[in-house]
């Protein structure tokens, strides 16, 4: 092989349409551009969500409430999923996700009331429900604020 032998595979190559190059070309005249409008001028762009004049949709829809985007809210856990833990065991995020009960706790730990508490345990969490530290409580265990 030399190297005026060599060319690329089939169809890995492609020539671009040369725009306005006469009427033989299926390209000429207004270019694939259509007669008159805002596209077929020379930087007619619209932008996004514009709808030609029309109220659009991000302004026709209702909007009601407040969405914080920097809130950082904490992984809830019900009570009863303690349960799994042998008596005098520390439970906290990470022995949660290492038990598999949670998948993962970027912002912190609360506990809530949910189900019955049978085991003995110490929940270190960022945050309990009353209700939560009475059960953890009167089954014998510790609920630690982290």
């Amino acid at each position: 092989m030399k190297l005026h032998e060599l060319s690329p595979v089939a169809g890995s190559t492609f020539v671009g349409k040369r725009k306005g190059r006469g009427i033989a070309s299926g390209n000429g005249k207004t270019g694939g551009r259509g007669h008159k409008g805002q596209k077929a001028r020379s930087g007619g762009k619209v932008r996004a969500g514009f709808e030609g004049g029309q109220m659009p949709l991000a302004r026709r829809i209702p909007k009601r409430g407040f969405n914080n985007i920097f809130a950082q809210p904490l992984t809830s856990v019900n009570v009863c999923l303690l349960n799994g833990f042998e008596d005098g065991a520390v439970v906290d995020a990470a022995a949660l996700i290492e038990a598999g009960i949670i998948a993962k706790c970027p912002y912190g730990l609360k506990v809530l009331a949910g189900g019955e508490l049978t085991k003995k345990i110490t929940v270190k969490a960022a945050a309990f429900s009353e209700s939560a530290k009475e059960k953890i409580e009167q089954a014998g265990g510790k609920a630690e604020v982290v």
